[in-house]
């Protein structure tokens, strides 16, 4: 077994609040886990990324452009053993078949975009 961290920001604009979930989780090499974002937008908005990164400076695994009408989408590939869903107002990065590599610190990035 390894530990897969996840890093909780804490992003206090007053109009977008972002939280993840699970804090910590151990995954068995081979097996799946899913990690949570929840987004939560006090003001109108036109546009929002949602990344999801690898231990801060590695590169982006994930990203998706959404607008406030989008309907929850289907997950996403991003790789063939990643894919991204969203159903507002959380996102869930699924990783499939898990590696020794994998472990580290997610985190769900997100911005609005103007």
């Amino acid at each position: 077994m390894w530990g897969l961290g996840v890093l909780i920001p804490l992003l206090g604009v007053g109009a977008l609040r972002v939280s993840q979930d699970p804090g910590e989780v151990r995954v068995t090499v081979g097996g799946g886990v899913a990690l949570g974002c929840r987004v939560l937008v006090a003001e109108p908005w036109d546009l929002l990324r949602l990344e999801w990164v690898k231990d801060v400076g590695h590169g982006v695994l994930c990203a998706v452009r959404l607008h406030p009408t989008a309907a929850p989408a289907l997950p996403v590939p991003c790789t063939p053993r990643l894919s991204l869903a969203w159903h507002p107002p959380r996102a869930t990065l699924s990783l499939h078949q898990a590696r020794g590599d994998d472990a580290g610190r997610y985190l769900c990035r997100v911005t609005l975009e103007i």
